[in-house]
């Protein structure tokens, strides 16, 4: 029996990427599944970066796997990592171009959003910097 009082083991770091995928002022946003990590959040699609991949191979990986599409993997956008009750997670976001149509394969909801219309969906806290510069960014100048 263990008292509780030893030295805690450190929480496991996970390396994420994700899609920015936008057309004409929207974006790509998809919803996680229950049972997963976070269910119910919405998010930008993408997953964990396997071992020996690299962010764009773990990108077009997981877009072809969740959304049945191939993507062109362009500029890093933002990397952020936040921690979780459980994990920390390393997350990095990449400006993506379809190469295809996407179709939400796992079953999970997929729509488009517009820049201020993310501030209205639930996001993981993860998403937060980005959430707030897409907002920003498509918000009318006056």
């Amino acid at each position: 029996m263990t008292s509780g009082s030893g030295p805690t083991a450190p929480k496991p770091r996970v390396a994420v990427v994700a899609a920015v995928v936008g057309d004409g002022g929207r974006f790509l946003v998809t919803r996680r599944l229950r049972g997963t990590h976070l269910e119910g959040y919405w998010e930008f699609p993408g997953g964990k970066v396997d071992t020996g991949e690299s962010h764009a191979e773990a990108l077009r990986r997981e877009m072809l796997e969740e959304l049945g599409v191939a993507v062109d993997v362009g500029a890093l956008e933002l990397e952020t990592s936040h921690e979780y009750p459980d994990r920390i997670i390393a997350l990095a976001f990449y400006h993506c171009r379809l190469l295809g149509q996407p179709i939400p394969l796992l079953g999970q909801a997929m729509q488009w959003v517009d820049g201020p219309g993310l501030l209205s969906l639930a996001f993981p806290p993860a998403d937060a910097e980005l959430i707030a510069r897409l907002a920003a960014s498509a918000a009318p100048q006056s």
